[in-house]
């Protein structure tokens, strides 16, 4: 397994741009060889979807998932971020915890069931997508096509505990609309910066009295907020327009298209108190939006008992304050849940790593959660 993790993380798939083939090109040379019939769906050049699939006779379908792709090494990195380092019981490069460290893990665990045929029965998946990091191209259009899969574990680093739900997000682009003049006769413009002040309070506003109390026992709050902000095209003219884009986290049970509703209603609420200009121009893409697994579910009770059983004292379950791509498998019709090795706190940071004993459970407990629910 550290041998296999090695030789992934040397696979740069940094989003951007990508370039997740070589990845599913590795995926299908280790998983051919033990049965799986394996398919590839490269949606754009270099962008690619691999579905491995081993049929075992009657039963439901379980798939494994989760992303190719990594974020940029960026700075700061101790050693070469692309060739795996062995320290003090951590295995340190771009993509150990997330998500390289949970593919090689399910890459294990796939191989190990194809070994012991015996011990289950139906259709064991290992589906790897690409594109997570950014907007989940590849997890939306797998799901799109509504493939039949009962069960799903999505890796992602949980630190081998079980999550149930997480939240989704959407990020409208907002401008604001003034009037552009001389900066040296002021009064005769609109300032939209200045507009756009008013706007933030109205934001915070909405933020603090009504989006914060809409909560969800695992994932806690929703949220309003501002995450960036562009003005002007001189320093010597009045700004004829400013934009904001704005993150809105939902929890489980908020309707996408109600919240963009709310969004709506927001800026004309604006509009009727001052006059203030305002338009969503776009909605930058996500991972999507929330959702959640009940707790009573089996493939909870399922994974809890397999955590359990490797040494977890606390297992859960818990909610993701982020996103990932459970959502679009429950879209699909599978009831799933999130686990993985190592800790979300050091994802997307220099010196990421996965410890060694929990990359090593990993394989475990993935193995034994698909064999309990493949096992009627």
């Amino acid at each position: 397994m550290k041998r296999e993790l090695a030789e992934l993380v040397a696979i740069r798939s940094e989003n951007p741009p990508g370039r997740e083939y070589e990845v599913a090109l590795y995926l299908r040379e280790a998983l051919a060889p033990a049965g799986f019939e394996i398919a590839f769906d490269e949606f754009r050049p270099g962008r690619v979807n691999i579905e491995a699939r081993l049929v075992n006779g009657p039963g439901p379908v379980f798939a494994f998932n989760t992303h190719m792709d990594v974020v940029p090494a960026g700075e700061g990195w101790s050693s070469d971020p692309f060739v795996l380092r062995e320290s003090e019981g951590r295995l340190y490069g771009r993509g150990a915890c997330d998500c390289k460290g949970p593919l090689a893990a399910m890459l294990e665990a796939a191989r190990l069931l194809a070994a012991d045929r015996a011990s289950w029965s139906g259709t064991l998946l290992a589906v790897f997508v690409a594109d997570e990091e950014i907007a989940s191209e590849g997890a939306k259009l797998y799901a799109a096509r509504r493939p039949k899969i009962d069960f799903a574990i999505v890796g992602e680093p949980t630190s081998n505990t079980v999550y149930s739900a997480h939240k989704g997000s959407l990020r409208p682009l907002v401008r604001v609309h003034g009037v552009p003049a001389h900066s040296g006769s002021p009064h005769l413009g609109e300032n939209a910066i200045y507009r756009a002040g008013e706007l933030l309070a109205l934001v915070a506003e909405t933020h603090e009295n009504d989006v914060r109390h809409r909560t969800h026992p695992l994932v806690g709050a929703a949220s309003l907020t501002v995450t960036r902000i562009h003005g002007g095209h001189a320093d010597n003219v009045l700004p004829g327009a400013c934009e904001m884009l704005l993150d809105r986290r939902l929890v489980p049970g908020e309707d996408e298209e109600a919240v963009k509703a709310d969004i709506a209603a927001m800026l004309r609420r604006a509009h009727e108190r001052t006059g203030l200009r305002a338009e969503i121009v776009d909605w930058k893409p996500t991972t999507g939006g929330a959702t959640e697994t009940a707790p009573d579910r089996p493939i909870v009770a399922a994974s809890l008992a397999a955590c359990r059983a490797r040494g977890i004292a606390e297992p859960g379950p818990f909610g993701f304050q982020g996103a990932c791509d459970l959502v679009h498998f429950r879209a699909a019709g599978a009831e799933g849940v999130v686990i993985g090795p190592g800790s979300l706190a050091v994802a997307h940071k220099a010196d990421e790593f996965v410890p060694v004993n929990e990359f090593a459970a990993a394989s475990l407990i993935y193995r034994d959660i698909a064999r309990t629910m493949l096992a009627g």
